[in-house]
């Protein structure tokens, strides 16, 4: 049941859109975005704002053309987010705010326990069949193919 506490402290009525990040939300991330490189030219687009554009079109789930005008170019955003794939931040950005939220809810910050059901043992099972089959069997080759072979290598050599 949401109390009116909760309800001011999530809500996002006062942003763009509801994907935008708060600026609490901002103070916990902003500090885990890599800083620009030195040399060369200097960053001239708003990371908060790049990383809002992310969020939208992950909440939207819209196309890349799709992106409303007022955030950075699609070309922009979409660079930043394999840049930050490529380098690690998206995974150290998770991990971070995974170790927080588990720390919040007062628990340990690596889980110590998992549960695994039949069902997902029955798929891996079925799944590590098919792939160690196709590693383990011979290919199958037409003689053509073959004969194709031996001849172009013989005559070259």
């Amino acid at each position: 049941m949401w109390t009116t506490e909760q309800r001011q402290a999530y809500g996002r009525d006062g942003l763009r859109c509801p994907s935008d990040l708060t600026d609490d939300e901002w103070a916990l991330v902003g500090p885990l975005i890599p800083p620009a490189k030195r040399g060369g030219r200097q960053r001239e687009v708003d990371v908060r704002e790049v990383l809002d554009g992310i969020l939208y079109v992950l909440a939207t789930g819209c196309q890349w053309r799709a992106l409303p005008k007022d955030l950075p170019p699609r070309s922009t955003v979409h660079g930043y987010l394999t840049l930050w794939a490529w380098d690690g931040t998206l995974g150290r950005l998770h991990h971070a705010l995974f170790v927080q939220v588990r720390e919040r809810a007062g628990k340990e910050a690596s889980p110590t326990a998992a549960i695994v059901d039949s069902q997902s043992v029955k798929g891996a099972e079925k799944g590590g069949l098919a792939s160690t089959r196709a590693a383990t069997t011979r290919a199958r080759r037409s003689r053509a193919r073959s004969v194709m072979y031996w001849s172009t290598r013989s005559a070259c050599s």
